[in-house]
């Protein structure tokens, strides 16, 4: 790793109590450049070459974000960390201090970790004067909190109590107490409900006291997606946001929509206000808020909603500083990305043609009237193209296992940063949007009843000459930078000889460069974890967080 311009860094990412001065002096920087696996490798010659192409391609001088980033912060609390009831850390900033350094890391795509960095923001920010605040870096999401006539109405609660109660609590000491009236979840994922009862109680809403409003649909989806497939999610997800390695410029840096996932409680209070018509207006303790459903875009029950006397646009989900996954790896139902652009320019034409805030569950907001437009323009022309161009390539013969090769991104949305792929890719969203018209089958039938690769591996490693012959040609393909190819037999490999250690080390070693190069953070982790787990074994997975009964019941 080299020191290059600051090309990704700005000061605008920096935390505000921290100066560049003050950064020499933060514990463990220099520690945080070493791999933290023995048997990890720095980027080769080909990564860091493909890196260093990157630099000069990609609109670094576009800075914007870094300054919507920053703007309207208002305090940080004095720790990075969020301490549980137990003395447990369930939140931890300081891990990622080592993307402070004004450094260029070639273990990471340079657009993913310009995305990182922007993603450092932690604190309260004031969006709109004494109407709108965000508390961000609290967790994956942000908490909203939007001043009413006598409170806070609180859009999203984040994933869990202690993050959610720690993230209130900082409003709560700069801006002056005031009730919770009412509390909007987004949409049925988990990270924008999961702390409620950090902030209020069950009784408060059943009183009458504290409303909870949600979009049609919410309670059947949140219970579907973190109950029925639970257990297999929390492997996935573990996969997905990188629990299973170290924040690390070879390890985890960013989620794409946020830093990580919190430890701690989750829990649920079903809602009291359930929004079921297209659209509907709603004056909550002298609010005037338009809700907008969006079922089947980012998830199954969204909605957005539109606050007309401040011409604000607040997007849930919908619309972030990426492009968003058609199929998540954690597992989820496949998305429709047509329907997504579809509700996308709705929204431009009902509100973003006046809007003058544009603010959502994840990231920054951003102001101006031609900013919005830009953005919710490239959001909407992305998932467009992506649905578009993936039926006609597979109208023209492509399949499911062909297409991830075969679909580009148009130049002209790969030059806006609101676009990149840092959440979703073009390889899994690609595959997803043909799986949502034609199904997993490739139309081949030998794929239709395949056997299990434990049975057919030890068939192709004899064939193929054996495992010498195999880790010779793999290590050659390795040292050529052809990594994806050298998977192609390193997998078969591992599959039938399990125990072999030289063949779980090089592979490891492939999927680690093909990590580094990786501009998706979802990718990126599941590669990286991939090679923990060939280097070290599987370990203790890290178990569901806790979860109240609210949840389950």
């Amino acid at each position: 790793m080299t020191a290059r311009p600051h090309k990704i860094l700005t000061a605008y990412s920096l935390p505000f109590s921290l100066s560049f001065a003050a950064l020499s002096l933060l514990p463990g920087l220099l520690i945080a450049q070493d791999h933290f696996n023995p048997k990890g490798f720095q980027p080769s010659s080909h990564t860091s070459s493909l890196q260093s192409a990157l630099r000069d391609s990609l609109p670094f001088e576009d800075e914007r974000d870094f300054e919507e980033a920053r703007r309207g912060f208002i305090a940080e609390p004095d720790s990075r960390q969020i301490i549980g009831a137990a003395g447990n850390i369930v939140w931890d900033m300081t891990r990622y201090d080592f993307l402070l350094t004004g450094e260029d890391h070639d273990s990471i795509h340079p657009s993913l970790q310009r995305q990182a960095t922007l993603n450092m923001n932690f604190g309260l920010f004031e969006v709109v004067p004494d109407f709108l605040y965000q508390v961000r870096g609290f967790d994956l999401a942000n908490m909203t909190l939007v001043k009413s006539d006598t409170g806070w109405i609180i859009f999203d609660t984040l994933l869990t109590d202690e993050t959610a109660a720690a993230a209130f609590e900082l409003a709560t000491e700069q801006l002056g107490e005031f009730p919770i009236k009412a509390v909007v979840y987004s949409h049925s994922h988990i990270d924008h409900f999961g702390g409620v009862h950090g902030i209020i109680d069950e009784t408060e809403v059943t009183a009458g006291e504290v409303q909870v409003i949600a979009p049609s649909g919410f309670m059947e989806e949140a219970i579907s997606e973190n109950v029925y497939a639970g257990n297999a999610m929390s492997r996935r997800a573990a996969l997905q946001y990188g629990r299973l390695i170290p924040s690390s410029p070879f390890g985890q840096v960013d989620s794409a929509i946020g830093k990580g996932l919190a430890a701690g409680t989750t829990g649920l209070i079903a809602p009291s206000l359930v929004i079921e018509d297209d659209y509907e207006t709603h004056v909550i303790d002298g609010v005037t808020m338009v809700f907008q459903n969006t079922p089947g875009t980012e998830a199954p029950a969204e909605m957005n909603t539109w606050f007309p006397e401040q011409k604000v646009f607040w997007a849930a989900e919908n619309i972030t500083a990426t492009i968003h996954n058609i199929y998540t790896l954690r597992g989820a139902l496949v998305r429709d990305a047509l329907a997504w652009s579809r509700g996308i320019n709705e929204a431009l034409y009902r509100y973003g043609r006046e809007a003058e805030v544009l603010v959502s569950s994840h990231n920054w907001p951003r102001w101006g009237n031609d900013r919005i437009q830009q953005v919710m323009r490239a959001q909407r022309d992305a998932y467009a193209n992506l649905n578009n161009q993936v039926l006609n390539l597979a109208n023209q013969g492509v399949t499911i296992n062909e297409i991830h090769n075969e679909y580009k991104v148009p130049e002209s949305l790969q030059q806006q940063w609101s676009v990149r792929q840092y959440h979703g890719s073009e390889f899994h969203n690609s595959r997803a949007v043909l799986n949502r018209y034609l199904g997993y089958w490739d139309g081949n039938p030998a794929t239709l009843a395949p056997l299990s690769p434990t049975d057919s591996a030890p068939l192709y490693v004899e064939m193929m000459g054996g495992a010498a012959a195999i880790l010779g040609k793999a290590q050659e393909l390795h040292d050529g930078g052809d990594y994806r190819m050298a998977v192609e037999i390193l997998n078969k490999l591992v599959y039938a000889e399990p125990q072999n250690a030289s063949a779980k080390d090089l592979l490891a070693a492939v999927f680690e460069q093909l990590g580094y190069q990786y501009e998706s953070a979802s990718m990126r982790n599941v590669f990286l974890a991939a090679a923990q787990e060939l280097r070290n074994g599987t370990g203790s997975v890290p178990g569901p967080r806790g979860t109240s009964p609210s949840l389950a019941r």
